[in-house]
């Protein structure tokens, strides 16, 4: 339990925590391992509370604990989230950096687990993908596969099975490269063969039958293979072939072999009817058989097969078993011609696979019957009173229609002779506007020509520099380590610089050439997240210049269809350029903020400001705006131009003030792309069921 966020092969470091701390976990442990889980928690609380001063590794770890029990333990998801924000607070504090990226990892994995057992399945999988991008240098690589697993699950649940599969391919292979480091035993092996059922079971959903068969076959020889190691452990190797021969069934079925398939439905139904073993899946198994005696029209065979069924799901509760035996029963009647009972067996299907659908959709759709059967009673009454009233409106009607007939027949009349010369005038309008239509496209075509043909300059002439200047760089570094005199050190070092910011400035030209064209990767972020991290990852730089950055997001979470690395980049050039042209031990402002529709993100400083004759030049490309900051940094003058392309790209504005005061206020709007998260899916991590 203690593991279940973070390093599964050795205990959390310790790293940043105080002796009274380190002596506390320890005790812990020791009630823990006695399954006394509620009993540590309180000696935890008390040991807590006479520390002098917890480091913010004590605190982290602290949280941690807190959210294992109330995640693992009780099951109170909602509170294991609150405590997940702790860790995420206390790991933003943490001053070594490595200790920090381990510290956001374990803390986005935790927030993910309690999100998704809330159902919040969309945030959930942004949490994993967080935690895995800052941590994936740092957490072991079993963490690694138990996350990548899950994310497929999540995927695998929403009907993404092409994207399921490719994760659990790379979680199995996680899982191969964690065995060569640690024995993991019966765990290792029972994982890698379930990851590999699972594979078959994504393919299978899309259509892939023949990979879907590898799969399948390979679980199967997994599990043989492992058969003389873990003699003891016969029940779980059997019920896990008993599951691979069902799911490898269905691909049979898909593809017409049924003789194939109720060879394996057979063989899995007679491991999984067994006392003790998975009796569920038995029932599912022979739903599956009932199907293919359907198919292949054994009626004696179905209807044996049902009745025995039938006394099963009266000890084994089955849901969607017992919905498509209903319905397999009034197919049965139907061939018999027996079209009573067959309706009566169909309409408790219908009923019985209605009631599960509603399970699976969202709470948020409960009250759609009551608004549709409102809507229906609004129009039968609107209807009767229109009845009511078509007598009076047809006298009306008549009348008004002779009076405008007479009008019109009058209004054609005088317009005739006015026609001629009118039609003559709007020709000669028309012929004009076309004329000048003609002249403005053939301006713009030439804007549009010149334009590309500078960015193809700009691009030549930037890719033919980049090589050379690069060999310059690259040749005054190595000269700079040897044996010269002070004033030839001073020039290889100014030729050195000089090389090293003609390169940033050169892919600088390069991306700002290249924006318009590329295409851009769009899809669900949470901006709250995504400010937030790029503002932490940026706070050591702000350290090294004494100054602070004050954050301040939403209250809510909420999702933008946006690109994540190209928001990222314009979110951390503002407060880069905040960071640069501010003095030393300055603060910096970020806000977040939800306005009519749109997002709008602030980047506020107290620097130098920018000069009124200045202001229009901004988001030019290679601005005379351009200034060093106030420790002297180099500035190219093309961050706002590019950042101002990818907004625009983004049917976004960017935008800046000035204050009364010394800085400049730049903002940042984006359109929302909803007001609520669906939470629709299912919400329990488990093996998929065919």
């Amino acid at each position: 339990m203690l593991a279940s966020c973070g390093d599964k092969s050795k205990p959390a470091t310790t790293v940043g925590y105080t002796p009274g701390f380190e002596n506390a976990v320890k005790t812990v442990d020791k009630y823990w391992a006695k399954g006394q889980i509620k009993e540590g928690l309180l000696y935890l609380d008390s040991a807590f509370k006479k520390l002098n001063s917890p480091s913010v590794n004590d605190k982290f770890r602290f949280y941690s604990l807190h959210y294992v029990y109330y995640q693992k333990t009780v099951s109170h998801f909602d509170t294991a989230s609150v405590y997940a924000d702790s860790m995420l607070i206390e790991a933003a504090k943490s001053k070594n950096t490595k200790l920090y990226a381990m510290n956001v990892a374990e803390a986005s994995f935790c927030k993910g687990d309690a999100l998704f057992e809330m159902r919040q399945f969309t945030d959930a999988y942004q949490s994993y993908y967080q935690g895995y991008l800052i941590g994936k240098n740092y957490v072991n690589i079993a963490a690694l596969g138990d996350y990548t697993y899950r994310m497929g699950m999540i995927m695998y649940k929403k009907a993404h099975y092409q994207l399921a599969a490719k994760y659990f391919k790379v979680s199995y292979i996680q899982n191969l490269e964690d065995a060569k480091e640690v024995e993991r035993g019966f765990v290792g092996f029972y994982r890698r063969q379930e990851l590999l059922d699972n594979i078959g079971l994504s393919y299978r959903h899309n259509n892939q039958n023949d990979s879907a068969i590898v799969y399948f076959d390979k679980a199967l020889f997994e599990i043989e293979k492992n058969l003389p190691v873990y003699k003891s452990r016969r029940q779980h190797l059997d019920m896990a072939r008993g599951v691979v021969y069902g799911n490898k069934a269905e691909v049979y079925i898909q593809t017409g072999e049924y003789d194939k398939a109720a060879e394996l439905l057979k063989k899995s139904i007679a491991i999984n009817l067994s006392n003790g073993y998975d009796n569920r899946d038995a029932e599912l198994s022979e739903i599956k058989l009932g199907r293919v005696y359907e198919r292949q029209h054994k009626s004696d065979s179905l209807i044996n097969l049902l009745t025995n069924l039938r006394r099963q799901l009266d000890t084994v509760k089955n849901e969607e078993a017992e919905a498509d035996y209903n319905r397999l029963l009034s197919g049965y009647y139907a061939q018999q011609g027996k079209l009573k009972e067959a309706l009566n067996y169909l309409q408790i299907y219908t009923t019985q696979k209605d009631s599960l659908n509603k399970m699976a959709t969202s709470l948020m759709e409960t009250n759609v019957d009551q608004q549709t059967g409102n809507y229906e009673k609004q129009h039968e009454i609107d209807k009767l009173s229109t009845d009511n009233k078509l007598q009076v409106i047809y006298l009306y009607v008549t009348v008004f229609f002779g009076v405008m007939a007479l009008f019109i027949i009058f209004l054609i009349f005088r317009n005739y002779k006015r026609s001629k010369k009118d039609v003559k005038t709007v020709n000669l309008l028309n012929k004009q506007i076309n004329e000048q239509n003609v002249i403005l496209e053939n301006a713009l075509n030439e804007l549009n020509n010149s334009s590309q043909e500078k960015d193809r300059i700009l691009r030549t002439v930037a890719h033919d520099l980049r090589n050379p200047i690069g060999g310059i760089a690259s040749l005054t570094a190595m000269m700079a380590d040897d044996e010269y005199t002070e004033e030839q050190k001073e020039l290889i070092n100014l030729v050195k610089e000089t090389s090293f910011n003609s390169l940033e400035l050169i892919n600088e030209i390069l991306e700002a050439t290249n924006i318009s064209s590329i295409r851009l990767n769009l899809e669900q972020v949470e901006i709250n997240s995504l400010v937030s991290n790029s503002v932490e990852l940026l706070r050591f730089k702000a350290a090294e210049k004494g100054q602070q950055i004050m954050l301040q997001t939403l209250g809510k979470q909420q999702e933008l269809y946006i690109s994540r690395e190209k928001i990222w980049r314009v979110i951390s050039n503002l407060v880069s350029n905040a960071i640069k042209f501010s003095p030393t031990g300055a603060a910096i402002q970020v806000s977040v903020i939800e306005e009519k529709e749109q997002v709008l993100i602030a980047v506020e400083d107290n620097g130098i400001g920018i000069p009124d004759k200045l202001k229009d030049q901004v988001f030019n490309m290679f601005t005379s705006a351009q200034r060093p900051g106030t420790a002297g940094e180099k500035s190219f003058g093309l961050g706002l131009s590019i950042c101002r392309q990818i907004i625009e790209k983004h049917n976004g504005k960017i935008w800046f003030e000035g204050k009364a005061t010394p800085g400049t206020i730049f903002y940042i709007s984006l359109p929302l792309s909803g007001n609520g998260i669906d939470v629709g899916l299912p919400q329990k991590v488990s093996v998929p069921v065919s």
